[in-house]
């Protein structure tokens, strides 16, 4: 082989040896794996709000079988509709005297937002407290005076007192009703009244005879009913708003009565007429609601009867008759819907002079107002001139 033909060669395999070197520079670079992506952060949970701290204050005992004992079942309705989300607490026995004050701000001190003043004489306490406690919402029961955090509630006691007429009037032998009366004030006034227009309602030749007790709660008031059948030979007797009555039978006289606030049937099941019995639930569970959602207004009151679930006559006697339980079914029915009023004139004062004019429907101003005895109750308002 010649020499140029060495170098000819030599030089090919330079050249092919530079480019498969250029061939292999001008490859794809592999590229490291990317590191794993974070694993998402879970959100913090929102922090669970605070339940909101419920208090009553009650002027008897939890156990009185009346006025206390329905306002209770009230607070354990709040506590089975709205579960965590409320904490309530009660003080019972709390007397309409500077006690009440004292138990009171208490009660807003220790947090409570929402609170509950479930007697009339709690009234002016609350109206005082209300101010220094911008932030709690103050509820006052049966009273008629308002603030900027502070609003009442009140039940239409006096359909239930009617309804128990009826079937009183219907029942009696002798014409003379009883009533064991707490104290002297517009809405226990009333209740008398109304019981005596239902039971003229049923009997124009009613009388209706008052024992008056100054007290909310008094447990021998069995026996102050038993007097007032007793002096007067009353057979039938209702014992009267707030006060625990007890509708026994243990003389052998035959004397029957009416379960007040609640049902009483268990604690005189002979004895026992009927029931007016007070569901506070519905409104109890309401005004939580509003305190719940930041709807809650102060300043205000409302008045619930049968028509808003409030007031009822239950449990009435086997042998109360059909006509007369059909009456009282009327009678719900017309409350409900409002065709019904039973403060319809004409409607006369013991004196004979007349209160309200035929055909007359008493507003709900008049009835606030009632100081005076209807036509057929007898004696006197105390305090009246």
């Amino acid at each position: 082989m010649t020499d140029l033909k060495k170098r000819s060669l030599i030089q090919l395999a330079a050249m092919s040896a530079v480019a498969a070197v250029a061939l292999v520079g001008c490859g794809k670079k592999e590229e490291p794996a990317p590191a794993p992506a974070p694993a998402p952060v879970a959100a913090p949970e929102p922090a669970k709000p605070e339940p909101l701290k419920i208090a009553f204050a009650y002027v008897g005992p939890v156990g009185d079988g009346g006025w206390t004992y329905a306002h209770d079942q009230g607070r354990k309705a709040v506590e089975k509709e709205f579960g965590d989300k409320v904490v309530t607490s009660f003080v019972e026995n709390v007397p309409e005297s500077a006690d009440a004050e004292r138990v009171i701000r208490d009660m807003a001190s220790q947090g409570n937002k929402l609170i509950f003043g479930t007697t009339f004489g709690y009234m002016e306490p609350m109206l005082k407290i209300a101010p220094e406690f911008k932030d709690v919402k103050f509820e006052h029961a049966t009273g008629y005076k308002q603030a900027e955090n502070m609003r009442t509630y009140d039940s239409r006691t006096y359909e239930g007192a009617y309804m128990a007429g009826v079937i009183a009037g219907k029942m009696t032998k002798t014409n003379t009703l009883g009533v064991v009366a707490s104290a002297p004030i517009p809405e226990v006034i009333r209740n008398i009244n109304s019981f005596t227009l239902g039971a003229q309602s049923s009997n124009p030749k009613i009388k209706t005879k008052v024992v008056w007790v100054n007290e909310w709660f008094n447990p021998p008031e069995g026996d102050r009913s038993r007097h007032l059948a007793d002096q007067w030979r009353c057979r039938r007797a209702v014992p009267e708003h707030r006060f625990a009555g007890r509708a026994q039978d243990g003389t052998g006289q035959g004397k029957r009565a009416f379960g007040w606030d609640s049902d009483m049937t268990a604690y005189g099941p002979k004895a026992h007429l009927g029931s007016a019995i007070i569901n506070w639930a519905p409104y109890y569970i309401q005004a939580t609601k509003e305190a719940l959602d930041g709807s809650w207004k102060g300043g205000g009151g409302v008045w619930w009867g049968h028509k808003e679930g409030a007031i009822d006559m239950v449990s009435i006697a086997e042998d109360v008759p059909a006509e007369t339980k059909a009456r009282i079914d009327e009678i719900k029915a017309g409350l409900k819907a409002g065709t019904f009023s039973i403060w319809t004139g004409p409607i006369v004062g013991q004196d004979g002079k007349e209160i309200l004019a035929k055909d007359a429907v008493a507003d709900d101003k008049f009835l606030s107002g009632v100081n005076f005895y209807v036509k057929g109750v007898e004696g006197k308002v105390p305090g009246a001139k």
